[in-house]
């Protein structure tokens, strides 16, 4: 056991209130305390709206800790959020897979949730599709007209395992920057959405999921399922 591992985790005040930020927020919350500061200046008074619209900027692009439970045979919840749907479904027909009804697990973030998305299993990224579309309400519905992207991650014993961002009803942009042949660790940070959304994962053949509707996820800790 190393050094590292024998400290204890951090419980000090800083790990719930100043979170790190996901670097694609950074900018964004770099620009909104900027013109913020800027009207401020100018007009005082919209610091009453500028002010918590900052802090807010900065609670949603946050990026905590998350400490992944170990085991090659684990499929951990790649988003926080609420399970919203569990059901039998057509596999992602942008992937050659085999053609077969498989468990799709979704996962609805509102926009209190934390939006960074993480790798649900270790595996290479085997392919990617993108698909733009309209920007509607992912909690109850069917996403095939959202904006989304479809990542198929193939792990060492060849099983594959596909999982979707879809974009929500005000979301504007998936942030995905993977690439054909990337590798990824379980609960590897991988892209995020931003603003409401929907995460779904796709159970390999005979797999059982061990959530329920209803139940709270924690993106890189919550077990979803156990591969045999």
């Amino acid at each position: 056991m190393t050094k590292k591992e024998k400290q204890f985790p951090d419980l000090s005040w800083q790990r719930y209130l100043l979170p790190p930020i996901h670097p694609e927020g950074v900018k964004i919350f770099a620009v909104i305390v900027v013109v913020s500061i800027l009207l401020g200046l100018f007009c005082g008074w919209l610091w009453l709206i500028f002010g918590p619209l900052c802090l807010f900027s900065y609670y949603f692009f946050r990026n905590p800790e998350r400490i992944v439970p170990q085991g090659d045979n684990l499929i951990i919840s790649p988003a926080d959020g609420i399970v919203c749907k569990i059901e039998e479904v057509d596999t992602p027909k942008a992937f050659k897979m085999v053609d077969e009804k498989l468990t799709r697990i979704s996962i609805f973030m509102s926009v209190f949730n934390v939006h960074v998305n993480r790798a649900p299993v270790k595996g290479k990224v085997e392919a990617l599709n993108y698909h733009p579309g309209k920007f509607v309400s992912v909690a109850d519905k069917d996403s095939e007209e959202n904006e989304r992207q479809e990542i198929l991650l193939r792990m060492e014993n060849g099983t594959q395992l596909a999982f979707t961002q879809i974009a929500g009803l005000v979301a504007r942009r998936i942030y995905c920057p993977l690439k054909e042949g990337d590798e990824l660790n379980a609960g590897q940070v991988f892209g995020m959405i931003r603003f409401g959304s929907r995460l779904d994962v796709y159970l390999p053949k005979g797999v059982e999921p061990e959530v329920l509707v209803g139940q709270t996820m924690v993106a890189g800790e919550t077990v979803l399922a156990h591969l045999k």
